[in-house]
C-alpha cells in the first residue's frame, strides 16, 4: 500500500521543502535497515542520545529522497537535489500520526493486546488460530513501543482482515498515543506484574494506564481471577462489553470449569453464554494454559465455533519469540527464525543477518519455504520476496516448497536452488555442500525446519549457556533511563562478556550505539576487532608486551602508573604515533591500580604535556562500595579526591577529558556523580549489586538428564562414597561438572538445580564432567531439561550458597559449554 508524498505531507501536517514526486511504501527509523530507498520515507527521530538528522546525508547518498525532519538542512536544494524534506515540530509524533491516519482506513476487527507478561505469546497464538481462514496482520516479533507500534500498524494492507497489535509501556502517559494508533475494537489484558514497575507508583497506577488502550474498544477481555484487575475494571467508566473469564467463578462471562493436566497435554472445558466446549492443549505449563484461555475468549468474540476452537487449539505450536544464533557445521553460522513465516518477519530477519558484522566475509544464504496465508496473489507475493532477497544482499537462495519453486524465475541471485520438500533438500548435494556461510532459516511449520536446524547445527556438549540478548538490551536501557541525557556509557565485556560470550555481546551493544566497550587485556580487544567490532574499545589492564596490538587494532589503554606511561610513550614514538588516546586511572581508595591523586598529579601532568605521543581521553576511578549505604561517607571522600585531581588534569589541557567514576551501582545510588561517563558492568548482565536482585536475566545454564537410576538407601553415590542415601532414591546423572564451571562446593546436598521447575539437590561429589542429582520426588524422564541457573533459579542463589559473588559464577562457565544466543 503506497501513499503519494503530497498525501503524506497533508496527513502529518508537515511543511514541505522540495517538489519531487514520490510514492511511499516503506517507512524507516533506523538507517541501518534501509532496503528500498526509492520508496522509503525516513523519519529523523530525535532522542536524548541521538538525532536522526545525523544520518540524512548518508541515506541520501544511498538513494533515499524523502525525509521527515525537525530541521531542514541548510542549502537543501543544492546539497540534496531531488529530495523532499517534510518539516514537523516532532518527528516521533509525525510517525505516530501517519500510522494513526493509515489505521483509520481499515474497517476490520483489530485486537489490541497489553499486559505485563504473555502479550507476544497471545498475539502469536491468535495468529496461528485465526490465519487458516483469515488474512491476519500482526506486530512483528514484539514491536510494542512508541516506535514499534506505528511501524507495526503501517503493515496493514488491502487484504488485511484482522489486525493483532501489542502495546507495551514503561511509564505513565505512554498508552494514550498507542491507543490512537492501534484503535482496537477488541482489547486484551493478559496479566499484571512487576515488569517496568520502577516508573509507576503502584500496580494500580500501572493497571489504569494499560487500560487506557481500551477506552473506545467495543469489548475487553481480561482475567477476573485477579482481584486488582477485576476491581479496577468494575469501577472504571468503560462502556463496552466486558468479557471476564475465570477458573473460579461460575458466574463469569466465560467460565473454565475443568482443567485436567496429562503427561504432555492439558484438557480444558469452557462455558460461554449457554454454550460449552473442550479443547486439548499440547502444553502443560500454567502460563500456556492461561494464555490459551485468553485466546479462547478472543476467538469466541470473533464468532468462532466450538468445534473450530477445539481443532485449532490442538494444533498450537510453541512460540520462539527470538532469533537463535548458533554455530553450525563446516564453518557456518545459523540464524534460526523458522518459527513464523510472513513477508514482514522475513524482512526483519534478513535485516538482522545483514547487520551482523562478519570479519570472514562469508556469503549470506537464505533457506526459505513457501509462505502461507499472506492474502496476496503468489506472483505478487514472491515478486516482493525476490526484491527483498536482492536488496538484502543474499547470495544463495534455497527455496523449499511447490509455491516458491513455481516462482523460481522471479529470483535474481547468484545461486538459487529449489526443492519440493525439506527431505528432498536434505538428500541433495546442495545440502552437503553448505560451508563457510551465514545461513538464515525461515520456514513455515509444515516444512519441519527443526530437522534442518538439527542436521546443520554443530554437535557439541549437551550442556549449553543460553544468552538472552533482548534481556541484556533491556538492562542497558534500564540503566540508561537513570543517566542524564549527555552522559556517555562504557559497557564492560571483559572475561568473555562475564561468561556470556564477548563477541555476540559486543555486536549487540554496537548495534545499540554504546559509547565505549571495555575489555581486560589487549587480546580480548583484538578478538572483537577481528569479529567486526568498529567502536571505541578500552583496555583496562594493558600489558607491556601488548603495545603493538593496541596500536594495530586501535585499542585505547588504561594508564595507571609512571612505568606503564613511559613505556607506552616510547612505544608510540617508535611507531611514529601522535595523540594516541589513553585513559588515566586514579586510585582514590581501592588501592589496586592507579595514580595517587594527592601526590602524583603534578608529575603526571608534566610528563603528559612533555610529549605528544599519547593524549588523555578520559580520567577515572573506582568506588570501593557504591553498592552499600554503609560506605557512603567513604564514597564521598573518594569523590572529592577524584574531583580535585580530575579537575586539575582537565585544567592542564585544552581538549575535553571525559571523567567517570560511577559503576552500575553508582549510576542509581549516586546520580549526581555520573559526570561525563559511567561504566556499566554487572548490571548489564541483569544483576543489581545493591540488593542482589535480578533485573532481567541474561544467562541461563542448562543441561539434560543422561540417565535415571534407582538406588537403594544402603548404597552411596559418587566418588569417595560421599553421597549417602537415607531412603530409596531415584538418581539422575547430568552432563555437567567442575570442568564446565559447576562448583564442587555445591555437591553433597549443599546446592540444587531445577528439574521441571522443582528443586533437585546435588548428591555426592560433583565430578569433572558429570554430576548426580536426587529426583526421587520429581516426575521426569531421561532427556528432560535441567536448569543450573537462569530464569527460574537466579545465579545469586548459587553465589549466596557458595558465599561468593555472582561475577564468579558467571565467569566460571567453561568455554567448552556452547553458547546459544536469542534475540527478537
Amino acid at each position: 500500500m503506497t501513499y503519494s508524498i503530497e498525501k503524506i505531507t497533508t496527513l502529518i501536517g508537515a511543511h514541505r521543502y522540495g517538489d519531487s514526486t514520490a510514492q511511499i511504501g516503506w517507512i524507516l527509523t533506523d538507517s541501518r535497515s534501509l532496503c528500498f530507498p526509492e520508496e522509503t520515507l525516513f523519519f529523523a527521530l530525535r532522542s536524548e542520545r541521538n538525532d536522526g538528522m545525523r544520518y540524512v546525508d548518508d541515506l541520501y547518498h544511498r538513494g533515499v529522497r524523502n525525509f521527515v525532519v525537525h530541521t531542514v538542512p541548510a542549502a537543501f536544494a543544492s546539497h540534496y537535489p531531488g529530495a523532499n524534506f517534510l518539516k514537523v515540530a516532532d518527528t516521533l509524533i509525525a510517525l505516530q500520526r501517519l500510522a494513526e491516519r493509515h489505521r483509520e482506513g481499515f474497517d476490520i476487527p483489530v485486537v489490541g493486546i497489553t499486559g505485563s507478561n504473555g502479550k507476544t505469546i497471545v498475539k502469536e497464538w491468535l495468529y496461528q488460530l485465526l490465519s487458516p481462514d483469515k488474512v491476519v496482520t500482526r506486530s512483528p516479533k514484539s514491536y510494542n513501543s512508541q516506535i514499534g507500534v506505528p511501524l507495526s500498524v503501517w503493515h496493514l494492507h488491502e487484504q488485511s482482515q484482522i489486525g493483532l497489535f501489542e502495546a507495551g509501556i514503561s511509564k505513565p502517559g505512554e498508552m494514550e498515543r498507542l491507543r490512537s494508533i492501534i484503535q482496537p475494537t477488541i482489547g486484551v489484558l493478559t496479566s499484571l506484574g512487576s515488569a517496568h514497575q520502577e516508573n509507576f507508583d503502584s500496580l494500580e497506577q500501572k493497571c489504569r494506564e494499560k487500560l487506557r488502550l481500551f477506552h473506545d474498544a467495543t469489548a475487553i477481555v481480561y482475567c477476573a481471577d485477579d482481584p486488582l484487575v477485576r476491581d479496577i475494571i468494575d469501577t472504571c467508566p468503560y462502556k463496552g462489553m466486558k468479557l471476564a473469564w475465570s477458573q473460579t467463578d461460575p458466574k463469569a462471562s466465560l467460565f473454565f470449569s475443568r482443567v485436567e493436566k496429562n503427561e504432555d497435554s492439558t484438557c480444558v472445558t469452557w462455558n460461554y453464554q449457554g454454550h460449552s466446549g473442550t479443547y486439548q492443549l499440547p502444553f502443560i505449563d500454567e502460563a500456556s494454559v492461561v494464555n490459551s484461555m485468553t485466546c479462547t475468549a478472543v476467538l469466541l468474540l470473533l464468532g468462532l465455533e466450538a468445534a473450530t476452537i477445539t481443532s485449532r487449539m490442538a494444533a498450537l505450536e510453541p512460540i520462539a519469540m527470538r532469533l537463535e544464533v548458533k554455530e553450525g557445521q563446516h564453518g557456518c553460522t545459523l540464524i534460526n527464525d523458522s518459527y513464523n513465516s510472513d513477508i514482514n518477519s522475513l524482512d526483519i530477519a534478513l535485516d538482522f543477518m545483514n547487520r551482523r558484522p562478519d570479519h570472514q566475509g562469508r556469503s549470506h544464504t537464505l533457506i526459505l519455504s513457501d509462505i502461507y496465508q499472506s492474502g496476496i496473489p503468489q506472483d505478487l507475493l514472491y515478486r516482493e520476496v525476490a526484491q527483498l532477497v536482492a536488496k538484502r544482499g543474499v547470495k544463495k537462495l534455497i527455496g523449499i516448497g511447490p509455491q516458491i519453486s513455481a516462482q523460481a524465475a522471479q529470483f535474481d541471485v547468484k545461486e538459487r536452488y529449489f526443492f519440493p520438500s525439506s527431505e528432498a533438500f536434505i538428500a541433495s548435494e546442495v545440502f552437503t555442500a553448505l560451508h563457510d556461510e551465514v545461513i538464515l532459516l525461515k520456514g513455515a511449520r509444515p516444512f519441519h525446519f527443526d530437522q534442518l536446524t538439527e542436521l546443520l547445527e554443530q554437535k557439541v556438549h549437551e550442556t549449553i549457556l543460553e544468552v538472552n540478548l533482548n534481556a541484556m538490551v533491556d538492562n542497558l536501557n534500564y540503566f540508561r533511563s537513570y543517566l542524564k541525557p549527555d552522559t556517555k556509557l562504557v559497557c564492560m565485556i571483559k572475561a568473555e562478556g562475564y561468561g556470556a560470550g564477548a563477541v555476540e555481546i559486543a555486536k549487540t551493544l554496537q548495534d545499540h550505539q554504546v559509547d565505549y566497550l571495555a575489555v581486560a587485556v589487549a587480546d580480548e580487544g583484538v578478538t572483537l576487532r577481528r569479529n567486526g567490532i568498529t567502536g571505541n574499545i578500552m583496555v583496562m589492564n594493558p600489558e607491556m608486551t601488548s603495545f603493538k596490538s593496541l596500536f594495530d587494532y586501535k585499542l585505547e589503554p588504561e594508564v595507571y602508573n609512571f612505568r606503564l606511561l613511559d613505556a607506552l610513550v616510547r612505544a608510540a614514538q617508535k611507531e611514529g604515533i601522535t595523540d594516541y588516546p589513553v585513559h588515566i586511572k586514579l586510585d582514590t581508595g581501592m588501592h589496586r591500580l592507579g595514580f595517587d591523586p594527592q601526590h602524583d598529579m603534578e608529575e603526571l601532568i608534566a610528563r603528559l604535556k612533555g610529549q605528544n605521543a599519547i593524549i588523555p581521553r578520559s580520567v577515572f576511578s573506582h568506588f570501593v562500595g557504591s553498592d552499600s549505604d554503609d560506605f557512603d561517607r567513604f564514597s564521598q571522600h573518594q569523590f572529592e579526591l577524584f574531583c580535585q585531581a580530575s579537575e586539575q588534569l582537565q585544567a592542564a589541557f585544552p581538549h575535553k577529558i571525559l571523567r567517570h567514576i560511577d559503576n552500575s551501582a553508582g549510576i542509581v545510588h549516586f546520580p549526581e556523580r555520573q559526570l561525563d561517563m559511567c561504566r556499566l558492568g554487572l548490571g548489564l548482565y541483569g544483576i543489581d549489586s545493591r540488593d542482589n536482585h535480578i533485573i532481567h536475566n541474561v544467562s541461563t545454564l542448562k543441561t539434560t538428564i543422561l540417565q535415571l537410576r534407582h538406588v537403594p538407601k544402603e548404597d552411596t553415590v559418587g566418588y569417595s562414597r560421599k553421597g549417602i542415601l537415607t531412603r530409596d532414591s531415584v538418581i539422575a546423572a547430568i552432563p555437567i561438572g567442575y570442568a564446565d564451571g559447576l562448583d564442587r562446593h555445591l555437591g553433597r546436598g549443599h546446592g540444587y538445580c531445577l528439574v521441571n521447575g522443582q528443586k533437585a539437590p546435588y548428591v555426592g561429589n560433583i565430578c569433572m564432567d558429570v554430576a548426580m542429582i536426587d529426583v526421587t520426588d520429581i516426575p521426569c524422564h531421561e532427556g528432560d531439561t535441567v536448569e543450573i541457573f537462569g530464569d527460574h533459579l537466579p545465579v545469586t542463589v548459587l553465589s549466596d550458597i557458595l558465599e561468593t559473588i555472582p561475577y564468579e559464577i558467571l565467569t566460571s562457565v567453561s568455554n567448552r559449554v556452547k553458547r546459544v544466543y536469542f534475540q527478537d
